[in-house]
């Protein structure tokens, strides 16, 4: 299959729309990633998803629709709660699960009863959203597994002659994927951090739960179950101080290992490795958010055997910052301690 790049004009809008409904999958940005967009109630055309990043079958796919009136053609009914968390953070980086009405195709939900849905902040998804006037399943447009992308090069490097298209939008914002909030039942569950806080979501919703786990067997929402976000070269996380971080840097040299370090841009001038990425200030965590992927890709690229990288605290986005770090990661080492 040949993939066409497009940019961003209207020409470019009305033709991507345009294979969508010819069931035809196609790469758009929002404000978190890059999505793998495919008309949400067609199994022909969802199935082209699954297929284009050797995604499995039982890990669910998020509905991007136009605008907050497109929700309920696909749910059965949305609660005060529901109705509240909408209106606070829609559009927005933020996905919220709902009991589904069967109107979206059964390889979305993976089989469940209930449905995530979200409207991205960004004009470019949403401009092609209402232009196809069909809601959209839209994973993160990578292979499976692999770092999400945060431009259109990273997609294409990923998925070229398995998609019909790609729209550059440029870098996207957030850099992280949406949380995904379970509103279910009477208090509001936490599935996966994201773009929105737990903080954010209590000043609305009160009390507030985390999910008791990542590994449910029927996950309600992605990167719940798989591994994900692995750069080529293995991930190891470093929980400790300078020192701390500079002795495993050396014991893998000795090893004869190249190693690559990605991390805050204090720590990062601190330290001596063979190749170093500065992911933003560590007092200004979304920058952190908004480089992560884009640093654990630019090792592909690199000759570097293994990759050591800062944890961050665990408040805020860092939640969702280390979330995607301790997928990614194949070990961690915190000092005076071995997890």
């Amino acid at each position: 299959m040949k993939t066409e790049k497009w940019d961003a004009s209207k020409q470019s809008l009305i033709k991507a729309a345009q294979l969508l409904n010819k069931q035809e999958v196609v790469a758009f940005p929002t404000e978190t990633v890059y999505g793998l967009g495919a008309d949400a109630t067609s199994e022909v055309a969802v199935s082209k998803i699954f297929k284009a990043k050797g995604r499995p079958s039982d890990n669910p796919l998020i509905v991007h629709v136009h605008d907050q009136s497109q929700i309920q053609h696909y749910v059965t009914e949305i609660s005060t709660m529901a109705q509240q968390l909408i209106e606070h953070f829609m559009p927005g980086p933020f996905t919220i699960i709902l009991q589904s009405n069967g109107t979206v195709a059964d390889t979305v939900t993976a089989g469940l009863d209930t449905v995530g849905i979200r409207i991205p902040d960004h004009p470019i998804g949403r401009a092609l959203i209402q232009e196809a006037n069909l809601p959209l399943a839209a994973p993160s447009a990578n292979l499976s597994g692999k770092p999400s992308p945060t431009t259109a090069e990273h997609v294409y490097q990923d998925l070229y002659g398995r998609i019909a298209g790609i729209i550059d939008g440029g870098a996207t914002g957030v850099g992280l994927e949406s949380t995904v909030v379970d509103a279910t039942g009477d208090i509001p569950v936490i599935l996966r951090p994201g773009g929105v806080t737990k903080q954010q979501i209590e000043q609305v919703a009160g009390k507030v739960e985390l999910t008791s786990s990542l590994k449910e067997n029927q996950p309600k929402s992605p990167g719940m179950k798989y591994t994900h976000y692995e750069p080529d070269a293995p991930l190891v996380l470093i929980d400790g101080d300078q020192s701390f971080f500079q002795n495993y840097i050396h014991s893998y040299q000795q090893e004869g290992k190249k190693v690559g370090i990605i991390a805050s841009k204090p720590l990062v001038n601190q330290l001596q490795a063979d190749i170093s990425y500065n992911c933003g200030s560590r007092d200004d965590l979304s920058q952190v958010a908004a480089n992560l992927y884009y640093g654990l890709r630019y090792f592909n690229d690199t000759d570097v055997d293994i990759i050591l990288a800062e944890t961050y605290p665990q408040e805020g986005i860092g939640d969702a910052i280390m979330n995607r770090l301790t997928k990614a990661a194949t070990h961690r080492y915190t000092q005076n301690k071995n997890i």
